[in-house]
């Protein structure tokens, strides 16, 4: 079976480790500080905070903004469960606009229409690694005085016109085991606002600034060296791993005839966390799932349903229709792209999918 996803652990990774565990300082220490040194320089920000998790990354920036009950936070239905949830975390109410159907992405052309008194921050999603359209939403944020907080949890090193992904505004990563960085498990938020960045240190750590000095309510969000040390070893090798999923993209791409493959706009660096392909009108999707496994070629479908649909959602955001991510969750399929695949591979991959 070729797998959807495998991350990719060498003896560096191990030694990393090793040396942790040697030198007897396991929690948060100096490796988590030269993590966020480093996801600083990649984003060209101030300021990075590591945390335990993508989704405490999201749910501390939530916070770090001061958004809670009785705010509206606007964001896309076709995301990760963690993205809306996080946004519930602080009691806040999730407001969902459509996607474009070319980039999986929130429509920027939509996102005014949604925006009320109450709203107070908008959360673009990069999708599969590729950006949003960046320029309307700040222009959107910038007029009605909204934070933009970027989950970027899939697009690390991804750009928009030559910027980097996660330099335009608050943004969160995550480092779980199959991320394009990974530290097993684990977060990022960056930041160039000192004070945004110093309420996620201190949220992050019980509330303190300063040891048994507690300022405000906090939580036990942070990441240990041991994750930090995999991660410093991950993006060493990150230009690498990035160009493989690159040059595997554009193979399947290629070569790909039965099903929708996904487009890249100029102007926008994709980082291909997932390759998504779709099914004519979805009515063949588990059929073609199902063919695929058989023959040996791992698929994930990333998401099966919209954000809006999942009943603890629903409760709060009401009946909805959001008839481009409804409609895109029942044709994606996201077939192997990671750094390992071989010329075989991709060559076994191309054959499968073309004979749906």
């Amino acid at each position: 079976m070729i797998p959807i996803s495998k991350p990719i652990i060498g003896e560096a990774e191990k030694r990393a480790v090793v040396e942790v565990l040697e030198s007897g300082r396991l929690a948060q220490g100096p490796r988590v500080a030269q993590l966020e040194e480093r996801f600083a320089q990649l984003c060209g920000t101030r300021y990075a905070i590591a945390t335990s998790s993508g989704t405490t990354a999201l749910h501390l920036a939530l916070l770090a903004h001061g958004i809670g009950p009785g705010d509206e936070v606007i964001t896309t239905p076709f995301t990760f469960i963690a993205t809306v949830n996080a946004i519930l975390f602080v009691g806040a109410k999730p407001v969902l606009v459509d996607v474009e159907e070319d980039t999986f992405n929130i429509d920027p052309a939509q996102i005014e229409a949604a925006v009320t008194p109450r709203t107070r921050a908008i959360i673009p999603v990069h999708l599969y690694g590729y950006p949003c359209d960046m320029d309307p939403i700040l222009e959107i944020a910038r007029r009605h005085g909204l934070a933009v907080i970027e989950d970027a949890a899939q697009a690390v090193g991804a750009t928009y016109k030559g910027r980097p992904v996660g330099s335009f505004g608050t943004a969160c990563f995550s480092l779980y085991a199959t991320k394009n960085v990974m530290a097993g498990e684990g977060g990022m938020i960056t930041t160039d606002d000192p004070e945004i960045a110093e309420r996620c240190r201190m949220l992050r750590n019980h509330g303190m600034r300063e040891r048994y000095q507690y300022e405000l309510l906090g939580y036990n969000f942070r990441m240990s060296d041991l994750h930090a040390a995999i991660g410093l070893v991950q993006m060493d090798r990150l230009e690498e791993f990035t160009a493989r999923r690159r040059a595997n993209a554009a193979y399947l791409s290629e070569h790909l005839r039965s099903v929708i493959t996904p487009t890249v706009r100029e102007g926008y660096g994709h980082v291909w966390h997932q390759y998504t392909v779709r099914v004519n009108g979805g009515r063949d999707r588990d059929e073609a799932v199902r063919r695929l496994n058989e023959a040996g070629i791992g698929t994930g479908v990333f998401y099966p349903r919209p954000a809006h649909h999942y009943d603890h959602i629903r409760r709060v955001v009401g009946e909805v229709h959001l008839p481009v991510a409804e409609r895109l969750s029942r044709e994606v399929i996201s077939l192997p792209v990671h750094p390992a695949l071989s010329q075989a591979d991709l060559e076994r991959i191309v054959e499968a999918v073309n004979r749906l």
